[in-house]
């Protein structure tokens, strides 16, 4: 009898290596299957960290695999979250800009070494040389994978690092040293978990017990910033609160609270705290939540981050029946105590002590100067050293500020031009179409027209006061050099620079550039002189060295208000721009 069993336990054994070789075979078209008896190195390691060739030990055994999960199930375009990602786009709160759909667009693809096996995680045992086996094993629920030849063995509990050392120290209980083992979690448990509270779509979502609360919120359309709380999001499983979130960790200092996840678990956001807008000098000028009943100005402004430009800031007090404002430095930022609904602006409050000035053309200094903020034009002219060739008389200053105005009055002028042209009327059909044409014609000058720039350039060759003038910071003065040259600009035939002549008049000018051209209106000639000011041009006009001709063109017009409104708009642009622009 004692042969008889020994017998049949022999057949048994070598029936089940027999399968075990089969089931080896068969999964010869799988990924990572023996190549003529080696194992596809390259797609094992694709598929979470094979130890290569020639590692041995337990070291090479106990890589940590990461292994796809499962394909990420995006958000439709078609789904209503898309709503509410566009509104967190535009929300002022601080944190809603976390929930566009970025997270719900890819469930985990790896996993950690910090996931905890569970029930339901699914686990991918491969061995070769020797014993050919590859197969997937459930965690069952008493947290149990079955493993060949050992049986029943353990692995709820065991963390995703500690798994390949685990299921090798056990299949070595059986299995000789040379047998090269490799587990890894292949899939973790699918879980479907409540998302309630201050979100946009409360519900019930599915993902994996590895995916983060964040993955969760966005697929509910994210958290509700004018009634959620990014401070206190809590995690719970039934009566019992596992962790509370504090989303403002994640986003300034990049900390995030995980927890592993099991279904029916419930992400609860509480209502808002007390909130305080920001705004001004602030890298983040959003609207700040904070807990308690008060908070302190530095609390709010480790948050909002004031430029280093800040120097004070404005409080609004919004609570009660009356609307207060106070200002305090920044420096007392620990003594100001904020409350509900507060609003406060980080300004820059700063007295100029030096301006700069720069001076440009023919003169032998430097071209930078620094003064003392409040310094006049004689203070600066007498820091300059001219050339025999400076024209000091003609003195040229460009001041950003007188360029800004001239930038203004030119556009009033352009819409006012719009304006006329759109709304005119027509009394018959003919009349109609020739308004469309000219309105065509304008339009399309007025759009040429915004692109130019003034030169800000301010008349003061010829102040008595000049040298009281005040300068403001960025001055550009410029020295003009007596090069002897006049200009012949805008509707000639060849467009010049001419050298001077005493005894020639306007006209010679304009002749020695090739006279008028077919759009010229010879009645409007501009000249502009080096030192700033400009005279029209009429019999016995006196052109100087430096001076510049500027020919105007005809307004061939119909309404007589549109060429009225044209003919003043060209004579802005001759003389902030010194531009001559044609229909």
């Amino acid at each position: 009898m004692l042969r008889f069993l020994l017998v049949l336990l022999f057949a048994m054994s070598a029936a089940t290596q027999g399968a075990h070789a089969q089931a080896g075979a068969r999964a010869g078209a799988r990924i990572g299957a023996p190549i003529n008896g080696e194992p596809d190195y390259a797609a094992l390691a694709a598929q979470g960290g094979l130890p290569p060739p020639g590692a041995t030990g337990m070291a090479a055994e106990a890589a940590i695999p990461t292994v796809p999960a499962r394909p990420a199930q995006p958000v439709p375009d078609s789904a209503p979250q898309n709503d509410d990602y566009v509104a967190n786009l535009a929300s002022d709160a601080f944190g809603a800009q976390l929930f566009t759909g970025a997270f719900s667009r890819e469930s985990a693809s790896v996993f950690n070494p910090s996931h905890v096996i569970s029930v339901g995680d699914r686990i991918q045992l491969r061995m070769w040389n020797g014993y050919n086996l590859d197969t997937v094993l459930a965690v069952d629920a008493g947290g149990n994978i079955l493993l060949p030849e050992v049986g029943p063995f353990r692995v709820q509990g065991i963390a995703n690092a500690d798994l390949q050392a685990a299921v090798t120290v056990a299949l070595r209980r059986v299995f000789a040293g040379r047998v090269s083992i490799y587990a890894s979690l292949l899939a973790a448990q699918p879980v479907r978990v409540y998302v309630t509270g201050a979100v946009y779509r409360p519900g019930m979502y599915n993902g994996t017990s590895s995916d983060s609360v964040l993955r969760y919120l966005d697929q509910a359309g994210g958290i509700d910033p004018e009634r959620g709380s990014f401070l206190d999001v809590a995690i719970k499983r039934g009566t019992q609160t596992l962790a509370v979130v504090n989303l403002y960790d994640f986003l300034l200092k990049g900390e995030l609270a995980t927890r592993q996840l099991n279904n029916g678990d419930v992400i609860f956001v509480q209502p808002r705290k007390h909130t305080v807008k920001v705004g001004g000098l602030a890298e983040n000028a959003r609207r700040f939540e904070f807990q308690g009943e008060q908070a302190r100005l530095d609390q709010i402004a480790r948050l909002a981050k004031p430029l280093p430009s800040a120097t004070n800031v404005r409080v609004v007090r919004n609570t009660g029946a009356i609307r207060n404002v106070e200002y305090f430095p920044i420096s007392q930022d620990r003594e100001i105590i904020l409350q509900d609904g507060d609003e406060i602006e980080f300004t820059a409050d700063k007295r100029p002590g030096t301006i700069t000035v720069r001076v440009e053309g023919e003169h032998a200094g430097p071209q930078e100067f620094v003064l003392p903020y409040g310094s006049r034009m004689g203070e600066l002219l007498s820091q300059v050293a001219f050339t025999p060739q400076s024209d000091a008389d003609s003195i040229q200053l460009y001041r950003l500020s007188v360029k800004a105005r001239q930038k203004v009055l030119l556009g009033t002028a352009l819409r006012s031009l719009e304006s006329s042209v759109l709304t005119a009327r027509s009394g018959t059909a003919d009349e109609a179409q020739l308004r469309k044409e000219e309105a065509a014609l304008v339009l399309q000058w007025v759009e040429r027209a915004r692109k130019i720039d003034p030169t800000g350039q301010t008349l003061i060759a010829r102040a008595s006061t000049r040298d009281q003038l005040l300068l403001e910071n960025g001055d550009i003065l410029r020295v003009p050099v007596k090069d002897g040259l006049v200009i012949v600009n805008g509707e000639v035939l060849f467009p010049n620079a001419v050298a001077f002549d005493a005894g020639m008049s306007v006209a010679d000018y304009i002749q020695q550039a090739g006279g008028y051209s077919q759009n010229a209106d010879s009645a409007r000639v501009i000249v502009a002189h080096r030192d700033g000011s400009f005279s029209e041009s009429k019999w016995g006009t006196q052109v100087r060295p430096g001076d510049e001709i500027l020919v105007l063109p005809r307004v061939d017009m119909k309404t007589r208000q549109f060429a009225k409104d044209v003919f003043q708009i060209l004579y802005q642009l001759a003389i902030s721009a010194k531009v001559v622009l044609g229909l």
